[in-house]
């Protein structure tokens, strides 16, 4: 996610440079055609293009509105897990705890139940990371393996769908803590809701990930911004070369006047395609790796250790 309050106009140029010198060179193209070549028939009238400019307007605007929904809607449910991944942190400390009358378990036994059941949901969220930008295979070994069991960790890496398995295995001790007389059924319960939220941040997470938005939604917006792009300087042309008291060279005015209307609509299109996929590690997408690591400091604080990662830094005004 970009974090910086203005976009470097180096990123704009990044984002815009090939259309812009294709406009550029487009609208040179027609007012030299019309202009020193006396191309005439080339100019059409302005009330149609000013028709069709204003139609293009309104679709590529609901496009960009309903790409940012899904932005957001990503946004939504990573906050929610965040704030789901600290309840199950203050349940685990507050309902896991020593069964009375029983031998041979002590406080270290607890706390490193407490600090599984933890570890468990750090590597929970890195896996839904990895899983919904598709790095699993090459990340698992270094984001998630560190916080599972070594044999957890191995039978989870290969499955089609790890964080579902790992929540699993969360459900599993709860039921086994349950039997030992560690939790009562009622907490049992309470924990297994934090779990449903849990999975349905996730499943709303893969749905996002696995419906793409309408593709004729994207593809028209794209076709019709260039429609408007390639007849606007037919229809500026005349508009400018009428303007006699603008002086000799008035009708090239258009070209940069037609370069920045198409630019403009071309811009909006361009912000709209970018928000469409907000989980696959671009520069505009929800910064998942920074939420992750945020979520492992605060469990990591919370068992009371010292030695903890630093915070994810933006690098060239990004946070991924």
């Amino acid at each position: 996610m970009y974090v910086r309050k203005n976009l470097r106009w180096g990123v704009v140029w990044r984002l815009t440079r090939r259309s812009l010198l294709v406009f550029l060179i487009y609208n040179t193209l027609v007012c030299l055609l019309y202009g020193p070549l006396n191309v005439h028939v080339l100019d059409i009238p302005w009330q149609p293009v000013a028709l069709l400019g204003t139609a293009v307007a309104f679709y590529i605007g609901f496009k960009s509105n309903g790409s940012y929904d899904r932005f957001w809607e990503g946004r939504q449910l990573w906050g929610s897990i965040v704030n789901t991944s600290r309840v199950w942190a203050i349940r685990a400390f507050d309902f896991v705890q020593m069964p009375t009358g029983t031998a041979g378990l002590g406080p270290v036994e607890l706390a490193e139940t407490h600090r599984r059941l933890l570890y468990r949901q750090v590597a929970w969220c890195n896996a839904l990371r990895l899983h919904l930008r598709r790095q699993t295979a090459e990340l698992w070994d270094t984001e998630v393996a560190p916080f599972l069991p070594a044999a957890e960790a191995a039978e989870a890496k290969f499955l089609s769908n790890p964080p579902t398995h790992l929540l699993r295995r969360q459900s599993v001790e709860l039921r086994e803590l349950e039997q030992r007389g560690q939790i009562t059924e009622f907490r049992q319960v309470a924990m297994m809701q934090t779990i449903q939220d849990l999975l349905n941040a996730q499943g709303g997470c893969e749905r996002i990930k696995n419906t793409p938005f309408p593709r004729q939604f994207a593809f028209f917006s794209f076709v019709f911004v260039w429609v408007f792009a390639a007849i606007l300087p037919l229809g500026l042309v005349e508009e400018f070369d009428s303007r006699a008291a603008l002086g000799q060279y008035h009708v090239w005015l258009m070209v940069p006047f037609s370069v920045l209307v198409s630019w403009v609509f071309n811009v909006i299109e361009i912000v709209g395609h970018t928000s469409e996929n907000p989980f696959e590690n671009d520069i505009y997408d929800v910064p998942m790796t920074s939420i992750c690591r945020n979520i492992e400091i605060d469990i990591r604080e919370l068992l009371q250790e010292t030695e903890l990662p630093p915070k994810v830094e933006a690098v060239h005004d990004i946070m991924y």
